[in-house]
């Protein structure tokens, strides 16, 4: 059993009431992961904006942001934010295809993307450091500086809310079980 509460308004320190009632608004309820986060107001604080600011202000189109967002989540073998980012995918009107290949490690539907699963993993499996060749490969498939650095906010994203997860073992949303996944090497 897990050592890590889940907050509500209720019970979560006075510094995370503003940061709940922002998810709920965002979401219609409170997310699991932010429920745990909340024991840590500057930890949600920073979920909260680090999320927004990849999702709102990078240069990412809606697919491409799927990619970079479950590409860390299944490196991670999070249970918890691939179903999540499943549904955010639907939500965004991703193609299940696309949702499909990245939750089964499958070859992605362009060369485009199928680029950018292989950078952010190199970004992910290399600390930062992926190296001349991958940093070509990832240029001369359309990408530029700025995506690379953007890749770097959604790991930082990504980092707050897996790690999150293993440690909570959060369990996941009722609207997401539909979305569960184990990892492949767990199959």
């Amino acid at each position: 059993m897990t050592r890590f509460e889940r907050f509500d308004e209720t019970t979560a320190p006075e510094a995370a009431a503003p940061l709940i009632e922002k998810s709920k608004a965002a979401f219609g309820r409170l997310p699991g992961l932010h429920a745990v986060m909340a024991g840590a107001p500057a930890l949600l604080e920073g979920y909260q904006e680090l999320h927004r600011l990849f999702a709102e202000e990078t240069a990412f189109d809606a697919e491409e942001k799927t990619v970079v967002w479950q590409t860390i989540n299944v490196y991670h073998q999070c249970h918890y934010c691939v179903p999540a980012h499943t549904g955010i995918a639907k939500a965004m009107g991703v193609d299940d295809g696309i949702s499909e290949a990245l939750r089964e490690e499958t070859p992605l539907p362009t060369d485009r993307l199928e680029a950018l699963r292989s950078f952010t993993l190199a970004m992910a499996d290399s600390r930062g450091r992926p190296g001349d060749a991958a940093l070509d490969a990832f240029f001369a498939a359309g990408f530029d500086q700025r995506h690379v650095l953007e890749i770097v906010l959604a790991l930082a994203q990504k980092v707050m809310s897996n790690y999150t997860n293993h440690l909570a073992e959060t369990p996941v949303d009722p609207g997401m079980q539909k979305f569960a996944w184990t990892p492949k090497s767990a199959r």
